[in-house]
């Protein structure tokens, strides 16, 4: 049986790869399946930058507001859900296309990763989150290295989630998590796109796109996210965009100080995404010419 085409079109934040997803898909018949470990999350649609309703009616997109705020989803229930939606759309005829800046989910697909789903231990999961909230993950991280290197390595310490999820694995199981993941072969084919930018330039979007975020409201979302009950020690509040806010609404920050903590935070994100995709067998590129793609697609 012949395996499908999958294009992965990857890159940092900000890079464009949205606007490059949606004229792809448009000229190929795709559908999108988002690789966006924050975009899952109902309810944070600002801060996430998810895509907007006139852009979802435009193109199918797939793996958005999967779970609520406070609810889990583990890195190989993505895996999961997004081989599942490869499968379905190569079905109908379409072109899947796996679009986002997450380095764990696009290297689960790429590198053909099986994790064993644990069942969650809801009460070492507290625990874990209590200390969470205490000093931002800063001791989950140490005590991470300390049982996996190897996965501490591949996580950065300000993704509360994933060191979260892989200290969890470790003190359930008594083994590394790093050492529990394995390999399968692909059941696709992959065309990866990997969209750069020169830095200045990045950083300039990175900036504006706060700025509309800021003008669109992502002040009164956190606000509705808080009056919802959803507190800091979770890890979808932990990501950038909402983190920060944390000391404002103690009375211990200025507004334009969020903001400005907001963008050097993405900026250290941005470069954080780049080591990643420096792993991946990938074709750069800094232009968003449709036959440049399309040449990429049909590359052996």
């Amino acid at each position: 049986m012949t395996k499908p085409t999958v294009l992965f079109i990857i890159g940092q934040t900000a890079v464009g790869k949205s606007a490059l997803a949606l004229n792809v898909a448009a000229q190929h018949n795709g559908e999108i399946i988002s690789a966006d470990s924050r975009q899952i999350y109902r309810q944070m649609d600002i801060g996430t930058a998810k895509p907007t309703s006139a852009e979802l009616a435009q193109v199918p997109h797939h793996i958005i507001d999967v779970v609520a705020p406070d609810q889990v989803f583990t890195l190989a229930q993505y895996r999961d859900a997004a081989l599942a939606q490869i499968a379905a759309i190569a079905t109908r005829g379409r072109l899947p296309m796996v679009v986002g800046g997450t380095g764990q989910y696009v290297a689960a697909l790429l590198e053909g990763w099986s994790i064993p789903e644990l069942p969650p231990n809801e009460p070492l999961r507290a625990e874990l989150a209590a200390r969470a909230a205490r000093d931002g993950g800063a001791d989950l991280y140490a005590q991470l290295q300390l049982l996996d290197p190897v996965a501490a390595a591949s996580i950065h310490a300000t993704n509360v989630r994933r060191v979260m999820r892989a200290l969890e694995v470790c003190l359930i199981t008594g083994q590394p998590f790093s050492q529990l993941r394995q390999v399968q072969e692909l059941t696709f084919v992959p065309r990866v796109v990997w969209l750069t930018s020169d830095t200045p330039a990045l950083y300039a979007r990175i900036d504006q796109r706060v700025d509309v975020m800021m003008q669109a409201g992502l002040l009164a979302e956190v606000e509705s996210l808080r009056a919802a009950g959803y507190g800091w020690e979770l890890p979808a509040m932990s990501g950038i965009g909402y983190r920060e806010f944390m000391p404002y609404f103690a009375g211990e920050s200025t507004l334009a100080a969020v903001v400005e903590r907001i963008k050097f935070n993405t900026h250290a994100f941005a470069r954080r995404q780049a080591t990643w995709f420096r792993r991946f067998d990938s074709h750069q590129t800094a232009s968003s010419d449709l036959a440049e793609i399309r040449r990429i697609m049909q590359a052996s």
